[in-house]
């Protein structure tokens, strides 16, 4: 009788090891299954318009699916290599036998910024979110639109950028015309600071009437800004200048308005 009960306990135990043998066997051996590639970058930052490329590069993937999801309405966007919203702006981005899918969207708007997350159809499924920011940079030129300069001042335009993804590189024209700092006409310079804004102030010296017109400051990745130079010469008494000899067209209708409350409140008017 006590060798029938450690037979039967023997035995118990051998079933008990094979189906723990044969649990083990079901799950992913570690280093094996899916996984993501955490070195890919997993916060993108688009422009207005312009086409922006969200990736995700996956390990191991095997016969699992690798799809793309929106968060802010939980959007299923494409699986594998198919497109499944009627979004056309979207599509699915990858080549055969390669770790890269690529989330493509054409016509980005600010609306389209938040949270992409690509997944892994694994039980259950995994997820890595990629992190996208839509900005519309910004061109400004300080200041008035229209600028008034005593003829043999310095005229001073600043241009600012902000909001762009990266530093742009910025033009300044003249009246249509790419201002050339090497030109005969001498006296002019430019110095740009770059960074999370950009700024590039040009520098006229010893204004002329030729120096009179249009001045466009266009950055590579922006849209440009525009100011219009009036040289004076003469017309209006040096105290309506202010800074650089220049008058806004605000201080000009403020000094106007002053000159005819002057005249109207005179005796005998």
């Amino acid at each position: 009788m006590k060798y029938i009960a450690v037979l039967h306990l023997f035995t118990r135990q051998t079933v008990s090891a094979k189906k723990f043998r044969d649990f083990l066997h079901e799950l992913p051996t570690p280093g094996t299954g899916p996984y993501f590639d955490a070195s890919i970058e997993s916060n993108v930052t688009g422009l207005v318009g312009n086409t922006v490329l969200l990736h995700c590069r996956v390990k191991n993937l095997s016969n699992r699916t690798v799809s793309w999801v929106r968060h802010r309405d939980i959007h299923l966007l494409t699986v594998g290599r198919y497109t499944y919203t009627s979004d056309q702006r979207f599509e699915a981005l990858h080549v055969p036998h390669t770790e890269e899918w690529t989330l493509r969207i054409r016509y980005p708007q600010k609306r389209d910024s938040g949270i992409y997350e690509c997944q892994i159809s694994t039980t259950p499924p995994v997820g890595i979110p990629v992190f996208l920011t839509i900005v519309e940079p910004i061109t400004e030129i300080l200041g008035s639109p229209e600028l008034f300069i005593n003829m043999g001042s310095t005229i001073n335009l600043t241009c600012i950028v902000q909001n762009a993804p990266e530093p742009p590189t910025i033009t300044w024209s003249h009246n249509s015309q790419v201002i050339n700092f090497d030109s005969p006409r001498g006296g002019v310079s430019l110095v740009t600071e770059k960074g999370a804004t950009t700024t590039s102030r040009l520098l006229i010296q010893k204004a002329v009437q030729k120096d009179s017109g249009l001045y466009t400051c266009t950055p590579s990745n922006a849209v440009a800004a525009l100011v219009r130079v009036h040289i004076l010469n003469g017309e209006y008494p040096a105290a309506m200048h202010h800074g650089h000899g220049t008058l806004s067209r605000t201080s000009h209708a403020t000094l106007l308005l002053s000159l005819a409350l002057i005249l109207l409140t005179r005796p005998g008017t």
